[in-house]
């Protein structure tokens, strides 16, 4: 049998044993969360990592796989990871048979730079566990496939494994991927963890798994407008100023709460960053997104204090527990204007939080060796961090939920109160959560996180990009159009890119749509030295359907669907986006959250043209058009405006709106007649 699949096979691993890897020293790894497999469950795991290999080699790999899973919670194949430092290179020193074949390997790469991944030597690219692929054998596999892959096939992906190459056309998507989704009654992290230790379950986060991460960058547009907006509407500053003065508190300096002192700091407020893992302070020093750093809490609020006062704009991390720098600045009574958190609280019994009292190092040990314990710790410091957080927010601090399940982990720690309706979470939290308050508003407009990367690697491509995409944008239209100008306008000043030559911006439909088509056009007369690919964050009006997150302002009931993502996956890859994904888990967990993202190579051809006008708009609009029939009032203008403007001849559902008093005054009788009834 294993004669006949190599003999049918043109595409596959070489019978060639690869030499045993040395890892560079300094470089991040991910911590071991145990191994729960029973000897059965751990024989197929095995074999399904085996599956990948020639037979000849499975005597020598067997064994060593085994080690892996036992001591590292996981089959990594080390071995066959290719030597030396990923990084994206120019497209024309990729090898591929298309053009979407080789960006999309560039995509890969740029996930997997050791300047850019959180867990590089795992595939862990950020939040804890948002991985490119399962194994090194994958990522291999995965490379060989771009390389062949024609524009009349499409790649198709499933958690992590390329089942193959298929015929399709040139129209339609060159990759297809899912990552995580499983059967609902199977839907819990305890499940999932059982089918990602076999080999046959990946946590795709948002970008990880759909291949578009492009660094910390990715983030920092948007926890720059949330900053902007929390404190114009929280803290009273003018729609056209910045937060000079104000002072706010976080935690977590990781691959996308890293963004969060930079951001601070374009936005001109002083920022307080608790992390517990110094090397990743060392990273944010290294790369000059955070000022100075100390565990020295008097030193770190002094200093802080004084920046606020003078109005300065400054970032400090501070090394230790988001916990304890609370309390101390409840105990010195310090002014906190904003507070956040940004733990990856979607796996908070994985290593996503680490408990107060226990040092980072003793963290790592407990994940390993007593998950049990690690669970317990873990759900008390949850209820002390939130008793500290009801404490400070009633002396004038605004804290809100920054999308990581913070406020779902409490309640799963057992702190009921914290539900709005005091015993379960559908109808949301005692906090708001930033989406609630601050970005669904403008989400409901359409806004959200574009991005684009030159696939040439050349920084003056980017420069062009960024002022062709400047030229797009009406600074007058909206508030958030002139912050958005002065984003792209500052961005190449604020030093943004980290790994691939790549931007972010946030944008509506038409913002989108006139940028897009302008960059095609570049593309096409040879105004950019190379292909440029679209893509966006997952989080956005239409990618992503979350209770706790990005539909945590939807109120119709419709907030625990999963409707709107699935379709805009669906919708993208019949309108030809080169490359499609859809993700259980996202930055909330497994459970919590379904959604699509794209990927869209800009050839310069009339046939991109037409795909930018199609599937850019329902990438959004289709978002926009669901929060709508929630009754909306942003989303609703927007649809109203879009069927009278739009030149395709679409229509969105727009809703007739029931008066509240009407409603109020039918419960009422209806109550009254059947309560006389009744006696």
């Amino acid at each position: 049998m294993n004669s006949n699949q190599q003999e049918s096979m043109s595409i596959c691993l070489p019978d060639e044993l690869p030499p045993k890897k040395v890892f560079k020293p300094g470089i991040r790894r991910a911590p071991s969360r145990g191994y729960c497999l029973t000897s059965s469950q751990t024989a197929v795991a095995l074999k399904n990592a085996l599956r990948y290999i020639p037979a000849s080699l499975h005597e020598t790999l067997a064994p060593e796989f085994l080690e892996e899973l036992k001591t590292r919670g996981r089959i990594y194949g080390y071995r066959f990871r290719p030597e030396g430092a990923i990084k994206a290179k120019p497209i024309d020193e990729y090898k591929g048979k298309c053009l979407a074949g080789k960006a999309i390997q560039a995509m890969i790469d740029n996930n997997l730079d050791f300047d850019v991944a959180l867990y590089p030597y795992e595939l862990v690219t950020y939040g804890e566990t948002g991985a490119v692929c399962q194994n090194w054998m994958q990522y291999l596999l995965i490379k060989k496939y771009l390389e062949n892959l024609t524009e009349s096939q499409t790649l198709v992906m499933q958690s992590g494994h390329p089942l193959g190459l298929f015929k399709s056309f040139p129209d339609n998507p060159r990759v297809i991927i899912t990552n995580g989704l499983l059967v609902g009654l199977y839907d819990n992290p305890e499940d999932w963890e059982v089918a990602v230790q076999m080999g046959v379950s990946s946590y795709g986060q948002m970008t990880a798994g759909g291949w578009m991460y492009i660094g910390p960058q990715g983030i920092v547009h948007g926890t720059y407008n949330t900053l902007l907006n929390a404190g114009r509407k929280m803290c009273g500053v003018p729609a056209d100023s910045d937060l000079k003065g104000l002072l706010f508190v976080s935690s977590g300096l990781g691959g996308m709460s890293g963004a969060q002192p930079k951001a601070a700091k374009i936005a001109g407020a002083v920022s307080v960053i608790a992390e517990v893992d110094y090397s990743r302070i060392e990273t944010r020093l290294s790369q000059g997104w955070v000022d100075v750093a100390s565990d020295d809490l008097e030193k770190v609020c002094q200093k802080a204090v004084a920046a606020a006062k003078a109005g300065e704009n400054t970032s400090i991390a501070y090394h230790g527990n988001v916990v304890d720098l609370i309390e101390y600045l409840i105990d010195k009574d310090i002014k906190v204007d904003l507070m956040s958190d940004q733990t990856s609280c979607h796996v908070v019994y994985d290593g996503g939080y680490c408990p107060v009292g226990v040092s980072f190092e003793e963290r790592t040990r407990l994940l390993s060796e007593d998950r049990k314990k690690f669970k317990s710790l873990v759900n008390q410091s949850l209820k002390k961090h939130y008793q500290l957080i009801k404490t400070i927010t009633a002396k004038g601090t605004y804290f809100f939920d920054y999308g990581n399940a913070f406020l779902k982990a409490v309640f799963d720690a057992g702190v009921t109160e914290i539900a709005k309706n005091g015993h379960e979470a559908k109808d949301g939290f005692i906090f708001p959560s930033y989406f609630e308050d601050i970005m669904g508003p403008i989400f409901d407009y359409g806004y959200g996180p574009f991005r684009w990367v030159c696939l040439s690697q050349k920084p003056d491509d980017l420069d062009k990009t960024d002022a062709a995409a400047m030229a797009c944008i009406d600074p007058d239209r909206r508030p958030y159009d002139r912050d958005n100008y002065v984003w792209i306008r500052d961005a190449k000043k604020n030093k943004m890119v980290v790994g691939s030559q790549a931007r972010i911006l946030y944008q509506d439909a038409k913002g989108r749509v006139d940028i897009a088509l302008r960059f095609n056009e570049m593309v096409r007369n040879g105004e950019v030295s190379a292909p440029i690919m679209l893509g966006r964050d997952h989080h956005d009006p239409g990618g992503t359907d979350s209770p706790f997150r990005e539909t945590a302002n939807i109120y119709d009931g419709s907030n625990v669907c999963a409707d709107m993502a699935t379709h805009c996956f669906a919708g993208n890859a019949a309108r030809g986006m080169s490359m499609v994904a859809l993700h259980n888990g996202g930055g909330t967990g497994i459970g919590k959250a379904i959604n699509g993202g794209f990927g869209l190579v800009l050839d310069g051809s009339a046939l991109v043209d037409d795909i930018i006008r199609s599937a850019m708009l329902w990438d959004v609009m289709g978002g926009v058009a669901r929060r709508n029939w929630a009754g909306n009032p942003n989303a609703r203008e927007v649809a109203m405006a879009y069927n009278r403007e739009n030149p395709n001849g679409d229509q969105i559902t727009v809703p007739h709106l029931a008066d509240d008093a009407l409603i109020e005054k039918v419960l009422k009788s209806w109550l009254e007649i059947h309560t006389c009834i009744d006696k």
